[in-house]
């Protein structure tokens, strides 16, 4: 299977029409190391204008394609779903903001901590956020850490 064939039928699992422009968002998501947000995505494709990118971004989300998360910068960050069947509260996972660099690193091998809710309430999303210094930043800062 081909690069584009693979995009194609991630977005047709999800009932997404695949266009041009969306299997260019979906194929730089993945391809990004972090979850990355609109502005982000905008300076990456700038053949693509933001309205368009919003709206793919809203039809993934609504679409359960992508997840959304909330860093603390002000701005959402996106992110595939890693399974491809469902973008479920038990596939979710540890994010880290790093507060120099202001990039939310994703850490897919630590879950989420299971939490139980008062009888009546149901969880809709969960949004794990860490925020400190990133690997790359305090090499940066500090010559003698390997």
């Amino acid at each position: 299977m081909n690069e584009v064939s693979f995009y194609i039928q991630r977005l047709e699992k999800k009932q997404i029409k695949p266009t041009a422009v969306r299997i260019l968002v979906l194929r730089t998501l993945m391809e990004s190391s972090y979850a990355l947000s609109l502005s982000e995505l905008e300076a990456q494709l700038v053949t693509v204008d933001k309205s368009t990118i919003f709206r793919t971004l809203n039809l993934f989300l609504a679409h359960h394609l992508v997840h959304e998360m909330e860093d603390g910068s002000g701005s959402s960050k996106y992110e595939v779903c890693e399974n491809e069947d469902s973008c479920s509260i038990e596939d979710m996972h540890v994010h880290f903001y790093c507060e120099w660099c202001h990039r939310t690193f994703c850490f897919k091998n630590i879950q989420i901590p299971l939490i139980s809710l008062p009888e009546n309430f149901r969880m809709q999303s969960v949004n794990y956020m860490i925020k400190g210094i990133c690997d790359n930043c305090i090499k940066k800062t500090d010559p003698t850490e390997d």
